[in-house]
């Protein structure tokens, strides 16, 4: 049922729908990012007056809500096929390159809980998976946030610029030479393990840095199911005649 407008609301425009919004919306966020979006900016890129969009959503949190979910509309699974740890790598890179390609992607999705229909479409997929693999529903689930969580974080901090000089146009591999050139600088005697390791440290680039975590939380999660497996009661014998007291 349709809302009706209260005292000193106008009626939502005919052509103004919530899909019209939230297209509108993701215009704005990949020109201006998530700092440019706002009510205002949104009424005037649909040419509406602000009070016409609270008809759909009643401030920018809600917004970001629909975007949350429009965001991953185009995200593909990746096929059911390989091990699950294949699998769960697959939805990683996945998940990884598709924050990457949209503009403040994640700083939209992070942390951020509102399962729409596109949203809902990947857990349950992802779920599946997990139960198939064997792992028990509470590590499912736990593991379902997890990986989010792992993604969401590398790719913010990636998006982020490493230092002011980044930040005023310097290129990012270059900011990192000039930080390792320091680190190799410093007094050994204070600072040994710096200097040593300053190569170490600052010359893997983000790809390597983010599949070495990636890796490194797949094995805990094998471990983790390598437990659950051996802690499970061992299935009874169907030959076996049942004992009488």
């Amino acid at each position: 049922m349709t809302a009706l407008p209260g005292a000193g609301e106008e009626a939502a425009p005919p052509q103004l729908t919530r899909e019209a919004l939230v297209t509108a919306a993701l215009r704005i966020l990949e020109r201006d990012g998530v700092n440019g979006l706002s009510m205002r900016r949104l009424a005037a890129e649909l040419g509406v007056k602000a009070a016409s969009l609270y008809w759909h959503v009643r401030n920018k949190e809600q917004l970001l809500d629909l975007l949350t979910d429009a965001l991953m509309a185009d995200a593909v699974p990746p096929p059911r096929r390989g091990s699950w740890r294949d699998q769960l790598r697959e939805y990683g890179l996945r998940h990884r390159s598709h924050l990457l390609g949209r503009r403040d992607a994640a700083k939209v999705v992070a942390g951020r809980l509102a399962p729409g229909p596109h949203l809902l479409r990947l857990m349950e997929d992802q779920l599946d998976r997990l139960r198939e693999a064997g792992f028990s529903d509470a590590d499912a689930a736990q593991i379902n946030y997890l990986l989010g969580a792992y993604v969401h974080g590398f790719v913010l901090q990636e998006i982020t610029p490493l230092s002011a000089a980044e930040a005023a146009g310097t290129g990012r591999a270059e900011v990192a030479r000039a930080a390792g050139d320091q680190l190799r600088g410093l007094p050994a005697d204070r600072y040994p393990n710096l200097v040593d390791l300053a190569d170490d440290l600052t010359t893997p680039t983000m790809d390597e840095r983010f599949a070495f975590g990636l890796e490194r939380l797949l094995d805990g999660l094998a471990v983790l199911l390598e437990q659950a497996r051996a802690a499970a009661p061992e299935a009874a014998d169907p030959e076996q005649e049942p004992t009488h007291e």
